[in-house]
């Protein structure tokens, strides 16, 4: 019996070393893919303004999310309220934003509101997004004109706006095929 439990515990053990190594590995790809599409974005606007940064994000998101899913990795991101139309959530993925709103309202900050599932297809870990100042040029409740019609030439189905300062945008998906 002993040596059962001991053979468990450390099964066990080695099972959430695993997952400790795939969220680490998961979160530090958040970091890097948040961080370039960010620069990206920013440096946009900064140079060309705005209507510029739309454009670029349309093309450079995908393409920033690619660099960064690798074998059996793979990031996206999804939101109750999305932009383009193949990031919408499914079921799973919708349950997951409406509870970090909850998370939210009940003072988790943003920052550490994620959550971690081992699905029948793959592992996952998906982080809220928070809405920056940068953020609110595209993704805000006052757009500019030349915003709005840019957004409604890219996206014409566009969801993605009337955000605040602090509100949860949406999530950065990170999975891991088996």
């Amino acid at each position: 019996m002993r040596s059962i439990l001991l053979f468990t515990s450390l099964v066990v053990s080695s099972s959430v070393l695993a997952n400790s190594d795939d969220a680490y590995f998961a979160r530090s790809t958040v970091k890097a893919f948040s961080t370039d599409l960010k620069n990206v974005l920013v440096s946009t606007m900064k140079a060309s303004g705005p209507v510029a940064a739309i454009e670029v994000c349309n093309i450079s998101a995908p393409a920033i999310a690619l660099q960064h899913s690798a074998k059996e990795w793979e990031i996206s991101r999804t939101s109750l309220k999305v932009r383009n139309p193949n990031n919408q959530a499914n079921e799973w993925l919708n349950s997951i934003l409406i509870d970090f709103e909850q998370r939210k309202e009940n003072g988790e900050p943003i920052a550490n509101i994620e959550h971690q599932e081992q699905k029948a297809d793959a592992w996952y870990l998906v982080k809220a997004i928070p809405t920056g100042q940068a953020c609110l040029a595209c993704h805000g409740s006052e757009l500019k004109p030349e915003v709005k019609n840019k957004l409604t030439e890219l996206y014409p189905s566009d969801k993605a706006t009337g955000f605040n300062l602090g509100d949860i945008r949406g999530a950065f998906v990170v999975k891991k095929h088996p």
